[in-house]
């Protein structure tokens, strides 16, 4: 299987970086992944929330303020969207790393895994960074039937994704399905 890589969409440092992957689009059908819990148990993420509408953050860390401030931000909007959308928020953090954060931040409506095994994410979904192994700030709405209806790659590490146009699509996706 051949990798897409592409260099100069976004730097790291100051320097251009590789990104591994392909950039996906509305429209396109999300791809499976598989990630770790903070149990450390592997999980099929889609597979685990069928039936759902999905919102998916990739961040680089959660111990970087713009992820910290995402996170959280993700976290609050969860109680005003109902059961039937799930936030999920991905990163290469280390599950222990990752469990210890969301109880010191109180962390408890989105689901936070990590991709740091296999970047399996970071690879299907065009956001692994590939000289330091971090994803790339990136947001996906995924509907009903696993089919991408929003998706933002954030030009740089510390931009933030458009809040309300992802909560906007999230909302089309529930009523669309």
């Amino acid at each position: 299987m051949t990798t897409t890589e592409r260099i100069g969409l976004i730097k790291f440092a100051g320097k251009d970086v590789t990104i591994i992957g392909p950039d996906l689009l509305p429209g396109n059908t999300a791809p499976e992944f598989s990630a770790q819990a903070q149990d450390w148990s592997e999980i099929a993420v889609l597979a685990a929330t069928k039936g759902k509408v999905r919102i998916i953050a990739a961040v680089p860390s959660l111990d970087t303020p713009v992820c910290d401030r995402e996170t959280r931000r993700f976290n609050e909007e969860a109680a005003t969207l109902g059961s039937d959308i799930a936030i999920i928020v991905i990163s290469t953090d280390l599950p222990f790393a990752q469990k210890r954060w969301c109880g010191a931040a109180g962390i408890e409506q989105v689901q936070v895994v990590s991709d740091h095994r296999d970047v399996e994410f970071g690879t299907r979904y065009g956001c692994l960074i590939k000289e330091v192994r971090i994803l790339r700030r990136a947001v996906f709405v995924v509907d009903r039937e696993n089919k991408i209806t929003y998706a933002q790659y954030m030009p740089t590490l510390g931009e933030e994704p458009d809040y309300t146009a992802v909560l906007q699509a999230a909302r089309a996706a529930l009523q669309n399905s």
